[in-house]
């Protein structure tokens, strides 16, 4: 099995190789991208795999390879309070990604058609609430998750700011997915082999722009009842925050703007990112995309632009000489700041815990 970027030996690794092979290309996308570890949704005797650039399948559950979840994430172009959709929504790792990304007051909805795989994504959603720094670190849409056929979602349902299909759309269902869409919005789909951008310029006018060979397993078609009429799929409602809610993002909001004052007022330039290990440095050379799932080539891309350049590689292996000599240094651990500032308010312990959503640290 090949894969679009070298393997990583954890998910930071993984988002490095990323960015170097042009895959993650913006700041939003590489900070969802660091701020869940993929590891986290793989089963634990498959874990060794999880900084792979490939795609992964156990029964119903399945991720698709790093690459492709970039270029989605990229072309899906998220911003803070959008509407989104993930039909297919699977392990829930993609919709978790774009939560962070669309803040508390977007819109995070996912249709997927097996109830195991609904079971597995609410279980691994409840694990990154409660465990997770990252929840502390991003103002968090959560995601729904609805079971379903997504040819079947009620007509008279809501459209969307963007949504996303994970699983190869029939040209017969081009128009149905595009219905979906709100005027501005943007739908990424695999269509005709082809990984696909659409945006809804107008009521009845569309741009499309064809990002990457692609080849996903086909939309499983509508089983009607007994009576011949379609099952459909209700979307959850769009909810309206309680007061109490309302107040908890804003008070979190101003601890995490004191947190960041205090910060400035101390070093000058914010709160820095955490100093990685050293690793050793990916040489650039030319490769081929292809990425395998169920004994089918299951995405493929045009080889990196890079020249293969002796004299660079000549000077890369030196550097890594030099690196050898250097200590590998640790980094400490994480701080998670807005923990340490709300327990040390003078208030209540329910109050505080409240503040926290309950997390455990």
């Amino acid at each position: 099995m090949g894969g679009a970027v070298s393997a990583g030996e954890d998910n930071d690794e993984l988002i490095d190789n990323l960015k170097e092979a042009q895959y993650i290309r913006t700041e939003l996308v590489e900070q969802a991208f660091r701020a869940i570890d993929r590891a986290d949704y793989y089963l634990e005797e498959f874990k060794e795999n999880a900084y792979k650039d490939l795609a992964w399948k156990h029964g119903n559950i399945h991720l698709s390879a790093p690459c492709i979840y970039s270029e989605v994430m990229e072309a899906l172009d998220l911003q803070p309070g959008l509407s989104f959709l993930n039909l297919g929504s699977g392990t829930g790792y993609l919709s978790s990604m774009v939560g962070l990304i669309l803040g508390p007051f977007g819109v995070n909805h996912g249709v997927e058609l097996h109830s195991d795989v609904i079971e597995y994504a609410k279980q691994k959603l409840d694990f990154f609430i409660r465990t997770s720094d990252s929840f502390d670190k991003f103002d968090f849409c959560e995601p729904s998750f609805v079971i379903g056929n997504c040819l079947e979602i009620s007509p008279d349902c809501s459209q969307y700011d963007r949504v996303y299909c994970g699983a190869g759309v029939q040209k017969e269902h081009e128009e149905y997915m595009k219905n979906l869409l709100k005027v501005g919005g943007i739908l990424v789909m695999p269509l005709e082999e082809k990984l696909t951008k659409i945006t809804r310029t107008g009521p009845s006018a569309w741009e499309t722009k064809k990002i990457l060979a692609v080849s996903f397993a086909p939309l499983i078609q509508p089983c009607h009842s007994e009576s011949g009429k379609a099952r459909f799929v209700q979307l959850p409602p769009v909810a309206v925050r309680s007061l109490q809610d309302l107040a908890r993002i804003a008070i979190r909001g101003t601890i995490k703007k004191i947190i960041h004052q205090e910060s400035v007022s101390k070093n000058g330039n914010g709160l820095k990112n955490t100093p990685r290990f050293k690793r050793r440095r990916v040489r650039r050379r030319r490769m081929e995309t292809i990425v395998f799932l169920d004994k089918e080539v299951f995405a493929s891309r045009i080889s990196n632009p890079s020249d293969d350049n002796s004299c660079e590689d000549l000077e890369e292996e030196r550097r890594e000489e030099e690196e050898k000599t250097l200590p590998e240094t640790k980094p400490d651990p994480p701080v998670n700041f807005l923990r340490q500032k709300v327990l040390s308010l003078p208030l209540p312990d329910p109050l505080k815990y409240y503040l926290l959503y309950y997390r455990e640290k």
